[in-house]
Formats: structure tokens, sequence, C-alpha cells
């Protein structure tokens, strides 16, 4: 499946397209600090989902003499430098090696990151029962097992359980304890979780910015993460020509946004085709503004910065014409009916990337084992999507290179196969990857058609089978496309399909073209014979804008997937029954 049959020179082709924050809720409602302060200090607070995880266990270790364990769970998250925080304490069960705990663990999950937690659970000691939880010290308490996994692995099952095998502790031996029972994990999504916004915004005496003209205004909204850094997660229509626009409708969720608190900010420009807009004014308003906003039928001012650190205030008002709620089918609940997200990578072996045996190369492979930026993008967002993908054999292609024997190809089989391009895993990616370099001449140009048409080609014969499917295809590419129009044309024909497209840049090239093709930048796109993309399907991040900031490329990049995925499934009104 997936086999890529141009080897053609340009990208034409035709795709044939088928018609809060979150924290430990105690007893009482007390909150986890650790938990509020691990996930603040990060910047979390936008697109998550709250899951309220509940424990039990079974087949327990007695490590009392008179009378059977009184277990506890513990939980931590795993840092970056695979160093544990600790993040919540269960209540102790009295005398039980089968216990079912009543205090739940309330868990922001985010899509773009890999949730890594461990389990531990330990046996309380009778003299310290009546202490609190929190002030127990482990080391001084019996311990009974653990376990780990990461958090997507619960909520893409089906019944969002999962029982995992309680094991020693590092360094003993299962031998000498064979038997630790099992924990058994249950997730449930908060009901604030599902709640769409949908929301109507007008402006008022806006700005000119055309010489000419009046200003093409549209908004974008974006939200605020760690170290203030915003990240669009939502956009209006471009309006022609007027200074008093109304919008059409955009719809904003918890998901998307953190809370009903989580500042936003909602910048309005003056689109221009070269993706060069002028500003024309901005807010920070929270969705909890927005609405007292209609309710009281009242505008705000925009404002732009001075550049001396002040925001001058404007005549231009921004005005809240529509705030409805709804509750509606999220993501996750997409996930759980057995709907999946599946992988694709396409790798640019163009010659600008340079002789990948030098050093200075971006193909370069380091014999200390360093990634380069395409192994590095390969693994960085593969690590977060593999778990939503069951079988975990992900189409790779290259493109620009010229095979053994062959002519320039503009979609080749990274594995070298003539009849199918799919490896198994991350690491075929990357093994397939680094033998492909020895087996191909770096070549040009940057043409991008051919695998985005063999990309929409496994989406479209899936969706015609009646498949459960999303397809994600990650472009990686270090330099300017050539075949910009047929991009456009195949982009647009493919908006119609369940696929979104990423595309990292690496390098120091010119991506001004790139962002033309993101519609977080502008306008919908056009193909040349007129028709507009029905929905927004392409993320674009240059690797050198984030590598060195405060957001990370997986962040930057998956930021919208889910919204391109429920924009998906609601156009064409597919609902998340279980199978």
């Amino acid at each position: 499946m997936g086999n890529c049959f141009s080897d053609v020179s340009s990208g034409a082709g035709a795709i044939a397209g088928v018609g809060g924050t979150a924290s430990s809720a105690a007893l009482g409602g007390a909150t986890n600090d650790a938990v509020d302060y691990y996930l603040k200090s990060r910047g979390f607070n936008g697109l998550f989902s709250q899951i309220e995880l509940s424990f039990s266990a079974s087949g327990l270790r007695d490590r009392d003499v008179l009378s059977k364990s009184d277990p506890m769970v513990v939980v931590y998250q795993k840092e970056k430098d695979a160093t544990l925080s600790e993040v919540f304490r269960s209540e102790v069960v009295l005398n039980s090696l089968a216990p079912t705990w009543i205090k739940k663990f309330t868990v922001a999950y985010h899509f773009e990151t890999v949730q890594t937690l461990v389990f531990r659970l330990y046996d309380v000691d009778t003299k310290f029962q009546n202490s609190k939880e929190e002030m127990l010290k482990l080391d001084e308490q019996q311990f009974l097992g653990e376990a780990t996994c990461v958090l997507s692995e619960i909520i893409t099952k089906s019944t969002r359980t999962i029982t995992l095998e309680l094991k020693p502790k590092e360094g003993f031996s299962a031998q000498t304890q064979p038997h630790h029972g099992k924990l058994i994990i249950h997730a449930e999504e908060s009901l604030a979780s599902k709640i769409t916004t949908e929301i109507v915004f007008r402006c008022m005496n806006l700005e000119s910015k055309d010489l000419f003209s009046k200003s093409d205004p549209f908004l974008v909204i974006s939200k605020i993460v760690e170290h203030g850094t915003p990240i669009p997660v939502s956009k209006t229509e471009v309006l022609k020509n007027n200074l008093n626009p109304i919008w059409k409708p955009v719809f904003l969720s918890v998901q998307q946004v953190g809370s009903k608190d989580s500042p936003l900010i909602i910048e309005c420009s003056d689109f221009n085709s070269n993706g060069k807009h002028n500003p024309i004014g901005k807010v920070q308003k929270s969705l909890s503004d927005l609405e007292k906003l209609h309710l009281a039928r009242q505008g705000i001012n925009l404002s732009l910065p001075t550049g001396a650190g002040q925001n001058k205030v404007l005549k231009s008002q921004l005005f809240v014409d529509k705030f409805t709620e709804t509750v509606q089918h999220t993501f996750l609940e997409y996930l759980a009916s057995g709907f999946e997200l599946n992988f694709m990578v396409a790798i640019d072996f163009t010659a600008s990337n340079g002789n990948p045996r030098l050093p200075d190369s971006l193909h370069y492979i380091d014999p200390s084992g360093r990634l380069n930026a395409y192994q590095r993008a390969i693994v960085d967002v593969g690590e977060v999507l593999q778990f939503y993908d069951s079988d975990k054999r992900f189409p790779a292609w290259g493109f620009g290179a010229r095979p053994i024997d062959r002519p320039v190809s503009h979609c080749f089989n990274l594995n070298g196969s003539s009849s199918y391009s799919e490896v198994d895993g991350i690491q075929g990616i990357m093994t397939s990857y680094t033998s492909a370099l020895f087996n191909v001449s770096l070549a040009g140009p940057t043409l991008f058609g051919p695998v985005i048409n063999s990309a929409a080609m496994i989406a479209s014969q899936s969706l015609a089978q009646g498949s459960r499917r999303y397809y994600v295809l990650l472009i990686i590419t270090d330099g300017v496309i050539t075949d910009l129009q047929e991009t456009k044309d195949a982009l647009v024909s493919a908006s119609d399909l369940p696929l979104s497209i990423l595309i990292v840049g690496v390098g120091g090239a010119d991506f001004k073209e790139m962002e033309i093709l993101d519609a977080d930048r502008g306008e919908r796109l056009e193909s040349s014979s007129g028709r507009v993309a029905s929905r927004d399907i392409v993320q674009f991040v240059a690797l050198r804008d984030v590598q060195h900031g405060e957001i990370s490329v997986v962040q930057a990049l998956l930021a919208e997937l889910p919204s391109q995925f429920l924009t998906y499934m609601r156009i064409r009104n597919m609902k998340p029954i279980p199978p």
C-alpha cells in the first residue's frame, strides 16, 4: 500500500476526492498543588482535555502478618530528563488485596506531548494510618509493586481501561518476588472538555492599511503557552475591502484554549498575498471576558504596541455578536470509538541539503549518535503520533533524489521496495532513512505534489473502504518548492480527505512560500481552477524559529491537529459510534 508511482518532473496529478488547569481531585474537592504548579510552570494552559483516572487492583501481595495489606497508589510523571515528579496520592484502603480507590487523579491530557506516568503501590504501616496521605514518608512503607504507561495508551483504548502488571522495584529480580498483582486504570473525560463555544466577531472603524482601497481584515485567535508565547488555534476568513467586518462564526473548545479563563490573543490584520500582513490591532481576553462583552453588548478598543513597551489604544473596536456554548463530540470520544491517526513521512533528498558524508550537511549522520534535523523531526513527531496507530506500520517516502539506475524521483519508497512503502515503527523510518542516504544520489528540484498525491491516494482508498482512519503526513524539507501551484492544487483536493499535512523547514532557506500553504497566515488556498480548500489541513514550522525558543517543534506543529480532525468529522457528519 502507498507505493509511489511518480517519477515525473512536475507535481501535477489528480487526487480522487471521495464525495482551567488540571488538578488532582481529592475528597471534598481539594486540589493537588504539585500538579497545578507542574502544569502552570510549563505553560500547560493550552490544548488539553481534563481526564479523570480511577484506580483499582487485584491479586496484591499480602505484606501484613495478622491482616491483609493496606494499599495506597502514588502517581509520578516522568520528566524530559527521565526524573520522576510525584503528582498524586490516593487514600489508603484498609485490609484489601483487591482495592478500589475512591480518590481520582485529574490530569491534563496534551495531545502534542508524550506523557509517561509511573504508578507505585505501597502497603501503609498500621501506625501511620491516621496520618494524612501527603504526610507519609514512602521509605517507611512497604513497596507492593509498580507499573508504567503513557497516558495516550489509556485514552485510545475502546473501553478507556488498561490493566498493567505490577513489577518489582528496579534492581530486584522477579524470581525473588514473583507475584505482585495487577493495577487497573480507567479514564473518563470531564464534561468541560466537551463544551464548544460558537463566537461571531465584528469590528467597527478599522484603520485602512491600503493606499487605494480599504483594508482586507481577518482575525487570528491564539492561546498563550509558556513564557507568553502565542500559538494560533483558530482564525476567521478574510473580508475584502471592509472596515466594519462581521465574520463567519469561529468555534473554540476547552480542548483548544485550556479553560474559559485562559488568556487569548485576538489579532486583527490586513491581508497581503505575500504573507506579510499588516497589523491593525489586537486585544487579550479570555472566553469568559468575551462572554461578558456579548452579554453587555459592548465593544473593546483594539491596541497596537508602540515599540517602547507601551500599547496605543485605537478607535477601532471589537464586538462579540454571538456567544453560545454547546456540548460537542470530542477528539477523545472519536479515539475511544475506534478512530486512529496514521502517521506518514516524506523526506527531502535534494542536493541543497549538502553531501551526507560531510559534517556541514543537513543529512549528516553523526557517529556520536547526535540526531540531525531530519532525524529529530521524525522522532519528535513520530513519538507522539505512534500511540494513535495500532499496527505502527508507517508509509515513508523520499523525494528529489536519483535512486540507483533510475531517473530523478519525486516520490520513492524510503525502504527501497518497488511494491510497498510501509516500515515498522519509528525505528523503521530511521533505519530506512539512513540506508537511503547511501543508496540514492541527491538531486532536485523540490516538488511536494507527488508525495501529497501519494498520501492522498491512501486516504482516499481508506475513506472509500469505510475505515476509521485519519492520516497525518509529515514533510521535512530544506528548500523552496518549485511546484507551488501544483502543490496548492493537491492540497485543495486533499482538503476533502481524512488528511492533515505537517511541514518542517530545516536549514536557513527562505520559507515564505511554505507560510502561504499554511492558512494560519492568511486566506484559504485556492486551486488553479478557482476552487477553494474546504478546510485548512497544513501546519508549517521552521525549525530555526523554535529550536531555541520556549515551545517545541511538536507543540508548534501539532497544536491544530485535533481541531483539523474534528472539523473534518463534523463536515462529513461522522459520529464517534463505538465499533
